[in-house]
């Protein structure tokens, strides 16, 4: 393996996971040990209603590796990488379930892949221990991820990635943004890349995601799209619909004046009279919506040039302790 990093971290979102942290802290520490890879891991505790922030805590004061974070509610998952990728400290940036499905075995993998010159690593879920209701929709949604946004991907939905330090940093999450990091990163010129990885089946708990997953999902896909191809210069995607309409309109009135005009000139032509043909208030319509639109996209393109994210997507509301804070 070349350009092995000297330093790892390991961001965990976590929700109702009390019988399974304690051995992923096993499986992790066992991989690494054998890598020679320093390294930190930090779960982050997604509003868990059962034992996982007490289990973590107890980690945490008996391993000084491990480091807890407790969100006030459910803030969702892309926000608690988020608050991970604000801490974490290590070369390359881990990210994978809490639930024992990803495989720590797989790390060596992604750290082969990073050294062939990639900067993002995604999991690809070759043979899913998922019923059919998960893996045909997420088929045809990856299919229109790597369709729509030209990086192509078989398995975006893989939570098991990693990242060099510098794209956790460049990457900005929140809302269901955490499906679409790799597509982020490669909008702002990472290289992205993908490794086979066993899916294990679901031994404890269940799972988060119901049906109400697929529509949030191709919503989120077409706020990525938009954002990843117009999302600093939406006047060129909202001012052109916007003169479509006006141009269309306009050339509707004209022939409808200029008919008008002739049915003046010529006896044989019948009267024609702009109120009573529908055409007239498409045409009046298309100008009206045409305005606008063309007034939205230089609106639009004014709060892009002004605004920025200023507040976190995510309220802590307690920290595990520190060696050093200890001691």
């Amino acid at each position: 393996m070349n350009d092995t990093p000297g330093s790892a971290s390991f961001v965990i979102p976590t929700m109702n996971e009390e019988d399974t942290i304690a051995t992923l802290v096993e499986q992790i520490d066992a991989v690494c040990g054998e890598l020679g890879l320093r390294h930190d891991i930090l779960f982050v505790d997604d509003g868990s209603t059962d034992q996982t922030w007490p289990r973590i805590v107890e980690l945490a004061e008996r391993l000084d590796h491990v480091r807890g974070f407790r969100f006030r509610r459910n803030f969702g998952k892309a926000a608690a990488l988020a608050a991970g990728f604000a801490r974490a400290e290590g070369e390359v940036v881990f990210t994978l379930d809490a639930d024992l499905q990803d495989d720590p075995v797989e790390i060596p993998k992604f750290l082969d892949k990073l050294a062939e010159g990639n900067d993002v690593v995604s999991g690809w879920k070759q043979k899913r221990n998922d019923p059919l209701d998960k893996t045909l929709p997420s088929k045809v949604f990856n299919w229109l991820v790597s369709r729509l946004t030209g990086v192509k991907l078989n398995d975006h939905n893989c939570g098991f990635k990693a990242y060099r330090q510098a794209v956790t940093k460049d990457v900005t999450l929140y809302g269901e943004r955490h499906r679409f990091v790799p597509v982020l990163a490669a909008a702002r010129g990472w290289r992205i890349g993908e490794v086979p990885v066993v899916h294990h089946a679901r031994q404890f708990g269940q799972s988060k995601y119901g049906v109400s997953r697929l529509a949030k999902g191709f919503l989120d896909l077409l706020s990525i799209f938009f954002l990843t191809t117009f999302g600093k210069r939406p006047f060129h995607f909202i001012g052109a619909i916007g003169m479509l309409f006006f141009i269309t309109g306009g050339l509707g009135m004209v022939y409808l004046s200029c008919h008008r005009i002739l049915s003046w000139q010529i006896e044989s032509l019948e009267d024609f009279h702009l109120h009573r043909s529908p055409l007239f208030y498409y045409c009046i319509t298309a100008l009206l919506l045409g305005s606008q639109l063309f007034l939205a996209g230089l609106l639009s393109e004014l709060i892009v040039s002004l605004s920025e994210h200023s507040k976190s997507p995510y309220s802590i509301a307690e920290e595990t302790e520190t060696t050093d804070e200890r001691g």
